[in-house]
């Protein structure tokens, strides 16, 4: 089965009460809810793991290697700087999907330049959860064709 790892950086672990202008009103265990349904709906397994501390999102990564074939990943403020992170993303050899609740483009400059967009399949921003699911939608059926 199909297994895919989703990362939250930064932040994330306080969702529903941090700027719900930008980020919404969902807090991460219904994010995580919301995902694990449409896990199930597409039949594919996904892990789940949020951490302030870019060390603790990269042994993530490497705890999981060999166990995965995706990553969605919301750095977080990591997005920017997280070069460390991105080498991480790089070595797990799996196709990577960036995601973020908030449309960085429309906010500060410094907000819009990601150190990981670059090794990512792409990039989702600014539909709040959905921009999970899409992400979810379009690995999974990136998996399924790109796997023989």
């Amino acid at each position: 089965m199909t297994r895919i790892l989703v990362l939250n950086g930064p932040n994330l672990n306080i969702l529903g009460r941090r700027n719900p202008g930008i980020y919404g009103g969902k807090t991460l265990p219904e994010l995580v809810q919301i995902v694990s349904q449409k896990a199930a709906d597409l039949g594919v397994e996904v892990a789940f793991y949020q951490s302030n501390l870019e060390g603790e999102l990269i042994n993530s990564i490497q705890g999981h290697w060999g166990k995965i074939q995706g990553i969605i990943i919301n750095p977080g403020a990591l997005t920017h700087y997280g070069y460390s992170l991105k080498d991480a993303l790089i070595d797990a050899a799996v196709p990577v999907i960036e995601v973020h609740l908030g449309n960085p483009y429309a906010r500060e400059t410094w907000r819009r330049h990601s150190v990981i967009a670059d090794i990512a399949l792409g990039q989702i921003a600014g539909f709040g959860y959905r921009s999970y699911t899409s992400a979810l939608d379009i690995l999974a059926a990136h998996l399924q064709e790109t796997t023989p």
